[in-house]
């Protein structure tokens, strides 16, 4: 807490159009980068877990997945 008692200490020492000028910048961050997206952005991620291990597949996928990329586009593109 001790940095933000001395940030309060700083704002108080600037001119009023100073601190103003603060307050304003503060708001347009907070338009900027709105709490609710930040939130919502972290839920997104808790999300996709719930799908690990929801489907069958080969069980070295994460390490060959181009290779089996690549032979089912053959497969689909090349046997018209």
């Amino acid at each position: 807490m001790l940095e933000f008692e001395q940030i309060r200490r700083d704002i108080d020492s600037l001119p009023v159009e100073a601190q103003s000028l603060l307050v304003d910048f503060i708001q347009l961050l907070k338009k900027r980068y709105p709490l609710d997206l930040q939130e919502e952005k972290e839920s997104k991620k808790q999300d996709w877990s719930d799908f690990i291990g929801s489907i069958e597949a080969e069980t070295d996928l994460s390490r060959n997945y181009k290779t089996y990329l690549s032979n089912e586009l053959n497969k689909k593109y090349d046997n018209h």
